[in-house]
């Protein structure tokens, strides 16, 4: 336990004491999370990793590449090989969500984590941001030390208590998430009317049920943004109150669990809500970890948890990352030096990166020069909250696949050959299998990535053509039914945008794309 009396120090540093046992479920968590990122990704491995999906590898690196960037997916434009970095990165996620050989799995996690992110970018959300930084962040952490493989006839940790500079970098981490999150929300529908949730529920590319049930009511809606907004605002200060912190811990992962439970019942996010679940359980503090450790058997003997006996791993010694014997006391201190370094210098290069992202004035160049963006970019600890700011995107709608036959039949490849009807879906995001799809549909409305167009639309022929009960086409086009969100429930009339044409010979081969 803490010192009673800790002094100055203690209590300076009190904000950023973590249990080991919350680290072991943020370990856990994390993992968790990764395993099912890889899931819901696996069934689109051509489509968006391979070169006969929507981004060949050869229009990644002309449209969507930095050269500081990385990626072991975009060595193999075929499916298989993503199937295999897929299956290795599972069974890595596995690894870390047992605590087995931990340091070296969260590395390697987070190696494959950042290729997989860097392949295509264009099905990229914020909550990837968190998810690779909790990985990051996380290779300084000791979340192996307890509830883990790794912790199995080993002594156990004289204290539970932890802290260092990964610590604080946790935690700086989780405050800039919703700190810039709010700084970014700059327009006057989250800081004067109060209509951004509105708007937002107006998006029927997002709204599920239970923001259905609440569109209905502008007061309420009203009220649910000023407090969206204060909580991102306000809510992190309670992490650095250096009194009292169980219970400010407490109120923070309370509210932020309500608050992301609220998002994931009423918009269609994705994986978004779960990645800031997982981020918050390091929080927890001993009172809730006691009573939770006392409710699953936590402290039964290590013999009862563990039956199973997992093989060790070999590797040549230039190559390993963890220790296979105890070092001495001047390598540990040399060693310690040099991480907390790093992870100091790193968590100040990112607090310089999201004080650019927000800042209202900037030096010319910026607060971050080009020249030193480098290093973000390499280890990915780039990052933008922009989450709805700084405002709500207003411009709503619905695609249609419009196929016309050999025939002159014209179909809806969107709803599997069936006659094109222009009316508004019951549910538009039944459209989208996955909120990958509906991503990687946002951002192929953007004139700026019209680039994307060409390479959508024949992978749709392809793919469409492989059937053989499928009539042939002659032509495709990708037709946006733009929906603009109005105020006041106004519905504006929808209007007919034409993104993509693709036309094809008898031959059904794609010869003119525009």
């Amino acid at each position: 336990m803490m010192n009673e009396h800790p002094g100055f120090w203690g209590v300076l540093k009190r904000p950023f004491v973590l249990d080991l046992r919350a680290l072991a479920l943020l370990r856990m968590a994390t993992a968790a999370v990764v395993l099912l990122d890889l899931a819901i990704r696996t069934p689109d491995l051509e489509a968006f990793y391979g070169n006969m999906g929507v981004l060949p590898v050869s229009a990644l690196m002309e449209h969507a590449w930095s050269p500081y960037q990385f990626s072991l997916h975009a060595a193999t434009g075929l499916w298989q090989g993503e199937a295999v970095l897929f299956l290795l990165a599972a069974g890595l996620a596995g690894a870390l969500l047992l605590g087995y050989h931990t340091r070296l799995a969260t590395v390697a996690s987070w190696v494959l984590l950042v290729s997989l992110q860097n392949r295509n970018t264009l099905i990229g959300q914020g909550g990837d941001d968190l998810l690779r930084m909790l990985l990051f962040w996380g290779i300084f952490l000791p979340w192996g030390r307890v509830w883990a493989w790794d912790a199995r006839g080993k002594p156990a940790p004289e204290r539970l208590d932890y802290f260092s500079a990964a610590t604080v970098a946790y935690v700086v981490q989780l405050a800039l998430v919703y700190w810039c999150t709010a700084l970014l929300k700059s327009g006057g529908e989250w800081t004067h009317d109060g209509t951004a949730l509105y708007y937002a529920f107006s998006l029927d590319q997002l709204l599920l049920p239970g923001g259905r049930l609440l569109y209905p009511y502008p007061e309420l809606l009203r009220f649910l943004t000023f407090g969206a907004y204060f909580m991102e605002l306000l809510l992190p200060f309670a992490l650095f109150i250096p009194v009292g912190v169980r219970w400010w811990r407490l109120l923070v992962v309370g509210v932020l669990f309500g608050f992301h439970l609220t998002i994931g019942l009423t918009l269609y996010v994705g994986l978004f809500f779960l990645i800031n679940w997982a981020s918050i359980v390091g929080l927890l503090p001993p009172v809730a970890l006691d009573w939770l450790a006392r409710r699953v058997g936590a402290d039964a003997p290590p013999r009862l948890r563990w039956p199973v006996r997992l093989p060790a791993w070999r590797l040549p010694w230039r190559l390993r990352l963890e220790r296979t014997r105890p070092p001495t006391a001047t390598a540990q201190r040399r060693g310690r030096v040099v991480r907390e370094v790093f992870v100091g210098l790193t968590l100040a290069y990112v607090c310089v990166w999201n004080l650019d992202d927000v800042a209202v004035i900037r030096p010319e160049g910026g607060l971050l020069p080009a020249p030193l963006r480098w290093f973000g970019y390499l280890f990915r600890v780039d990052q933008h909250w922009g989450m709805f700011a700084p405002v709500v995107f207003k411009d709503d709608g619905w695609y249609i696949l419009e196929g016309t036959t050999t025939k002159g039949k014209v179909l809806d490849l969107n709803r599997d050959g069936a006659p094109v009807r222009y009316a508004k879906p019951a549910a538009v995001v039944d459209l989208f299998p996955n909120d990958r799809w509906r991503k990687y549909s946002e951002n192929y409305l953007f004139v700026n990535n019209a680039w994307m167009r060409p390479y959508y639309c024949n992978y749709l022929l392809r793919i469409w053509h492989e059937n053989p009960a499928h009539a042939p086409l002659r032509h495709l086009s990708v037709v946006y039914m733009k929906e603009v969100s109005l105020p006041d429930y106004r519905v504006a009339r929808p209007t007919r945008e034409v993104l993509c044409d693709c036309e094809l010979p008898d031959q059904n081969q794609v010869v003119n794309t525009k």
